[in-house]
């Protein structure tokens, strides 16, 4: 029950794009289109779960018993970065047109403060393999789910007539503004 608890917490209630504004850079601008955010939320969710498992274990065994916890934001970046790659030359050779669609967003999660905030929070909040495991990727398919029902309303805003003052980045913030809204409904759940 604990961890169906975190993951509708996680996924839901305390929604890491809506709620704590991690991962804003790739919410805003991966949004357009529907399958380009269903990419980039799968991209997401494998770096995400996968390198919250590496920095877990990193931490615990290599980083805390040598004395080097100073060294946690500079390794886990590495950790980061490679996975990153890694995803990188896959979907370059499984699905070259989502590797173009994706552009420079994908080289993005290397910076992605979801991805490294995500990691430093299982550590903070001290959770263990499983609950590290679960919260990530409940975490990571809150903003897969964030960013693909943001992309399904952009879809239809760009049908629909909007002032010339709003188009663009304006509506797409009033927008965010309000989906966040839509998800502090949720916060009684948990």
């Amino acid at each position: 029950m604990e961890y169906v608890l975190m993951f509708i917490a996680a996924v839901f209630v305390n929604n890491v794009v809506l709620t704590q504004f991690l991962g804003i850079c790739p919410f805003l601008g991966v949004s357009k289109k529907i399958d380009t955010a269903i990419g980039m939320g799968l991209a997401v969710v494998f770096v995400l779960t996968v390198s919250t498992l590496f920095t877990f274990l990193m931490q615990n065994y290599l980083l805390n018993p040598l004395g080097l916890g100073f060294m946690q934001t500079v390794s886990y970046i590495l950790v980061i970065a490679s996975l990153v790659q890694l995803v990188e030359i896959i979907l370059k050779k499984v699905s070259p047109a989502l590797y173009q669609a994706l552009g420079v967003f994908l080289p993005l999660i290397t910076t992605n403060c979801c991805i490294l905030g995500v990691a430093i929070l299982v550590i903070q909040k001290e959770f263990n393999l499983l609950q590290s495991i679960v919260y990530a990727i409940s975490t990571a398919i809150g903003f897969a789910l964030a960013l693909v029902i943001f992309a399904g309303i952009r879809e239809q805003l760009a049908m629909t007539r909007i002032p010339d003052g709003m188009k663009g980045t304006p509506i797409a913030l009033i927008t965010a503004g309000l989906l966040a809204m839509a998800f502090m409904g949720f916060s009684g759940i948990v």
